[in-house]
């Protein structure tokens, strides 16, 4: 039953991610944060984190290079501003997921019944069997149906799958055809991201929802990237703070349009909203701060697996601090145990 398996939701781990692939050698790297001793600002790991995805090095101050930025950020809000962003280029969810991950909080649904659901969309069949037919799901018996497999998964297990099958794709896709290092460094945070959102979400809101906010928060950020490789004239490798905070606000309006495409849940959209508006002191929506709080754990990891930020610093003046450090520690040491490179 269902509710079994949710008594053991918050004791389970989803297999660790593999490794992050390795940017390719013509890109050039962000410089590394640069910070006081063991600190540094919330601004200071949101702009490392943005050139990373958007592989954009530190510019010089000259008049050419911000010519440049000026005529790329002005044909961006002509493609995006006022809702002129066309959604259609961006994935369409499979409609299975929503009804899935509404069906996997009830206590009343039974593997039968779940199973079912799954069984719709014959790709997502496919990848459930291959995953319970692994040597991680190994048994003395083989499985030998659909309903076993939903069984053999549990839920962390079968979240992990639907999240892997549906959101990679899409995050991947987002980036455009020639995107795929912008596309897997957006995966790779989105994991970590989804990992530490339900480790947070407990006594704040619903972990599932918690989850596919993390798996989304940065979504917009990858159609950011295609824009600025496909229709904005000449290449851009090279940028100023404030272009790639501008182009930061144009990825989270750009986020918000996607979950309205996607048909997220009003709790997910009802962040994803909050977080695209003017930057507050405080985050009202208790999602908000576990997704606020999520992103920023999971960036400061992946920055540090990149050896862009150092494993040991710390971060000031930003709204995360309103979670306990204790449980901001521990948070972090469970991203470090499941997603540092060995």
């Amino acid at each position: 039953m269902m509710g079994f398996w949710w008594r053991f939701f918050a004791r389970e781990r989803a297999p660790a991610a593999p490794a992050p692939r390795q940017p390719a050698a013509d890109h050039q790297m962000p410089d590394v944060v640069e910070a006081s001793p063991g600190t540094v600002s919330g601004d200071e790991i949101e702009e490392c984190f943005h050139r990373h995805i958007l592989n954009l090095s530190v510019s010089t101050a000259d008049s050419a290079g911000l010519a440049r930025e000026q005529s790329a950020l002005q044909r961006l809000k002509e493609l995006c501003d006022s809702g002129r962003f066309d959604v259609r280029s961006l994935p369409r969810m499979p409609s299975v997921l929503p009804q899935l991950m509404r069906a996997m909080k009830s206590d009343d649904l039974n593997g039968a019944q779940l199973a079912n659901l799954i069984r719709r969309d014959p790709v997502l069949v496919g990848e459930v069997m291959r995953v319970t037919g692994s040597v991680t799901y190994r048994t003395a018996h083989p499985v030998g149906s659909l309903q076993h497999a939903v069984v053999l998964l549990g839920q962390i297990g079968l979240r992990h799958v639907v999240s892997s099958y549906v959101m990679k794709p899409i995050l991947m896709a987002s980036a455009g055809a020639g995107g795929q290092v912008i596309g897997q460094r957006l995966w790779d945070h989105a994991e970590r991201c989804a990992h530490a959102a339900v480790f947070l979400s407990k006594g704040q809101c619903d972990p599932f929802e918690a989850y596919l906010a993390g798996l989304v928060g940065y979504s917009g950020l990858g159609a950011v990237a295609r824009l600025l490789d496909r229709d904005v004239e000449g290449t851009l490798t090279a940028c100023s703070p404030a272009f790639v905070a501008d182009c930061a606000g144009i990825a989270r309006q750009l986020t918000v349009q996607a979950g309205q495409h996607w048909d997220l849940p009003p709790a997910v959209l009802d962040a994803l909203v909050e977080h695209a508006g003017p930057r507050q002191d405080a985050l009202a929506l208790p999602m908000s701060r576990v997704l606020h709080a999520a992103q920023r754990l999971a960036t400061c990891q992946l920055l540090a697996e990149q050896g862009m930020l150092d494993t040991g610093i710390g971060y000031a003046d930003d709204p995360v601090a309103q979670f306990p450090p204790q449980l901001l520690a521990r948070c972090r040491q469970d991203l470090q145990k499941n997603f540092a490179t060995p």
